[in-house]
């Protein structure tokens, strides 16, 4: 199973957290849970854990319906980004999030190249009609 980008950010803040409290890190060399505050982390999550559940019940439906799901997760995830000004991801969570979603999808059966080429892209292309981050 596709482990959610957030999952992995919280996982770098604790141990950043765990650092500084044994005096292995200078606080003044800690920045993690400035780049990824809670309020990213916890929205980040809810809106993955609702694409999840948007993707398990897409397996036998029409592509339509696929992009919908994918639409849905990434105008949220506009959403959050504007809510941390613009900032909430930056080039490398933009890509672990794409790869997610494309993990997601082929998880739940989906077949990703096949669901592009029907609209003429690439997968790597699947967010970017929506996409501001």
């Amino acid at each position: 199973m596709a482990i959610r980008p957030s999952a992995r950010w919280c996982a770098r803040v604790d141990e950043e957290a765990t650092e500084i409290a044994a005096g292995t890190r200078s606080p003044s060399d800690a920045f993690l849970s400035e780049l990824f505050p809670e309020s990213l982390l916890a929205s980040t999550d809810e809106a993955l854990r609702a694409f999840e559940l948007d993707v398990e019940v897409l397996r036998d439906q029409d592509d339509e319906q696929v992009f919908e799901a994918i639409k849905r997760v990434v105008l949220v995830s506009n959403e959050i980004n504007e809510e941390h000004d613009g900032a909430g991801y930056e080039t490398q969570e933009r890509e672990e999030l794409c790869l997610y979603i494309d993990q997601t999808l082929m998880e739940h059966g989906i077949d990703v190249p096949a669901l592009a080429a029907g609209r003429g892209i690439s997968r790597t292309e699947i967010t970017d009609d929506w996409r501001d981050w």
